[in-house]
């Protein structure tokens, strides 16, 4: 894997032209018009689920929630790289890899809205739950590749996590070890220029790939708001892990267009003009001048995507604000992975304590304000 560390790769450029990258262009030959089709539809799709979110929070039915308004593209060409057997650890704002994989949207709302503590079954899609911990995804990851490593599964593991992440201690220890052992895992990071309140450039002197060059892996640049660049990038890297090539680095560069998460004001550290100049690099709109340049977007299939993503979107609503509050005793389940008698008697001096006073199971919570002007 070539350590492009200086010029990020594109192969799409923001007016929608291609871009002559022979080495990579290569590597995504077989996306023609329906792959091209199916990637602008999963942006689309991804950007109205992470719409709706922001209104239910806004609306006092989620607790909270983490946008991903900008980086569709990081996420949804890395995720189309994958294969179902491979697995995915990320962080609390890879809601658009976990529609790519399959997972339900209102299995991520659950969580946020606070009536369950995972966002669905890992199992069933190989994608972990979101780490509310930053960085602590690193060490899942590549402790889950060496194993599978071990194991002699030919599969990639994938950590996903921001520029922020890059500067606590999980992830160094993470690349130490994965640079070690060689584990088969793809760290991509995500570079949305802002962790929370404070700019890339207080987290790293340096583009933050060159860090992964300082522990002996191999890294890359790539356009964070380009999908074809980034599936080709990561369809590089994680050949490599598969291959028994070890690990590999990616820096997707992108921008977080919304809020850290709807508890945070952007207005207050960052500039109305910074934001507008990346809302011109925009990913969807950047598929879409590609599309229209080579005859793909017709009125018609526009037509049935945006009423595709408005479907998902209503279905994820209706099943958010209808979700049930759970038992009081759910609490004790899926603490243990084996059930104990410790476990069981802490569960029912619980449960006699309810008894005993039924209103201490009940928590009032009031609900924000709809703001005004704010429309599902």
């Amino acid at each position: 894997m070539p350590g492009t560390t200086e010029y990020p790769v594109q192969l799409i450029q923001p007016d929608g032209a291609r871009v002559h990258h022979p080495e990579y262009q290569a590597l995504v030959a077989d996306i023609g018009p329906g792959e091209l089709r199916q990637l602008y539809e999963d942006l689309v799709i991804t950007r109205r689920i992470d719409t709706e979110a922001v209104a239910l929070a806004r609306q006092g039915q989620l607790g909270l929630w983490a946008p991903c308004q900008g980086q569709e593209a990081a996420q949804v060409g890395s995720a189309h790289a994958l294969r179902p057997d491979d697995y995915v650890f990320g962080s609390y704002r890879e809601s658009a890899v976990a529609y790519c994989r399959g997972v339900r949207p209102s299995a991520l709302t659950a969580m946020w809205r606070g009536v369950t503590h995972s966002a669905g079954d890992p199992a069933a899609v190989n994608m972990a739950n979101p780490a509310i911990v930053v960085g602590a995804q690193g060490l899942h990851a590549t402790g889950y590749a060496y194993a599978a490593h071990l194991d002699g599964a030919e599969i990639a593991t994938v950590a996903y996590f921001g520029d922020g992440a890059t500067s606590q201690g999980d992830v160094a220890e993470a690349l130490t070890f994965a640079a070690s052992w060689s584990a088969p895992v793809v760290f991509f990071c995500q570079n949305n220029h802002w962790a929370i309140s404070e700019p890339v450039q207080l987290q790293s002197a340096t583009p933050i790939a060159r860090r992964a060059l300082g522990y002996g892996i191999p890294a890359i640049r790539v356009d964070g708001n380009d999908v074809l660049a980034v599936l080709a990038v990561t369809r590089q890297a994680v050949a490599r892990a598969r291959g028994g090539g070890g690990p590999s680095f990616i820096e997707a560069i992108t921008y977080r267009m919304g809020p850290h998460t709807t508890a945070d004001d952007p207005g207050r550290y960052r500039t109305a003009a910074e934001t507008e100049e990346w809302a011109r690099r925009d990913p969807i709109l950047r598929m879409r001048l590609l599309l229209e340049a080579e005859g793909l977007l017709d009125a018609e299939f526009r037509r049935r995507v945006d009423e595709r993503a408005d479907e998902v979107a209503h279905l994820m609503r209706t099943e958010t604000i209808t979700m049930a509050d759970p038992e009081p005793s759910e609490l004790f389940d899926h603490v243990y992975a084996t059930p104990h008698r410790g476990l069981d008697e802490q569960r029912a001096d619980y449960s006699a304590y309810l008894a005993a006073d039924p209103a201490a199971a009940l928590v009032t919570i009031a609900p924000t304000p709809r703001e005004e002007g704010v429309r599902s």
